[in-house]
């Protein structure tokens, strides 16, 4: 089912990506696409029914605890080669929608201050471990933006590169401590991105890095990069400002 006319949000939709889990499928990790104080857009692959009711809880590593509400299923996007499938909620009780409300003015586009970090004194190190040039190429304009100043204040941000998670591996060993994120595929010749993610949370040199795996994969790949740790997971194809934002949450960019 396609969204229809009838999907009037409570307030206007904010790009922000936040772990989705149902409580029904605890081990199930999905993630939002975008919220509003009435619904919510998340990415998911499960089946899902018009009218349907779910209960769901929103969460962010180091930014956001659990909050849990109750909405209906509004639509239902089939996946495309533009974008994956994923799921409309409405959400009803005034309870449910000042939460949708208190997050969106805490963790959105005016995240208190409280929650932002200054950067590094050497500023900002993101390791994009990727063996696809077109994808690398669209992560590096995505971090070069930040980097410049274009979309927000300038970032001090370097953006370094490996084909495989071997070679991402003798980076960080290499540079211990020097990386803040890890943005890494799962599916790499010579060392694929589930053997680097084990590794990274193996070392206690390393273990501290927030990972996030941008994957093809499907749930079974999703539900594996979440046991070994990763912070969070998004499915190709991945959209520009999924990408920021969850760089931006990540470092406590403002």
């Amino acid at each position: 089912m396609n969204r229809g006319s009838d999907d009037k949000r409570d307030g206007p939709r904010v790009p922000l990506v936040l772990r989705v889990q149902f409580p029904d499928q605890a081990r199930m990790t999905e993630v939002t696409e975008n919220l509003s104080k009435g619904g919510i857009f998340v990415q998911t692959d499960r089946a899902f029914t018009a009218g349907q009711e779910v209960g769901l809880a929103l969460s962010f590593p180091g930014l956001l605890n659990p909050v849990e509400v109750v909405g209906t299923v509004a639509w239902v996007r089939p996946a495309s080669a533009e974008a994956p499938a994923g799921v409309g909620i409405r959400v009803v009780s005034d309870q449910d929608r000042q939460r949708l409300g208190d997050i969106l003015s805490s963790a959105g586009q005016t995240r208190a201050s409280d929650q932002t970090a200054p950067p590094p004194a050497e500023g900002y190190r993101v390791l994009i471990v990727e063996d696809n040039p077109h994808i690398v190429e669209m992560y590096s304009y995505v971090l070069k933006k930040l980097a410049s100043g274009e979309l927000a204040g300038k970032v001090p941000l370097e953006v370094h590169f490996s084909p495989d998670g071997h070679h991402a591996l003798q980076q960080l060993q290499e540079k211990q401590g020097r990386f803040s994120l890890v943005m890494t595929d799962l599916y790499m010749p010579v060392m694929d991105g589930f053997a680097l993610i084990e590794r990274i949370r193996s070392e206690a040199s390393l273990r501290a890095i927030p990972v996030v795996a941008i994957s093809a994969g499907g749930p079974e790949a999703r539900e594996r990069a979440m046991q070994l740790g990763v912070d969070i997971y998004l499915r190709k194809p991945v959209r520009f400002q999924e990408v920021l934002d969850t760089v931006k949450q990540l470092l406590r960019i403002a």
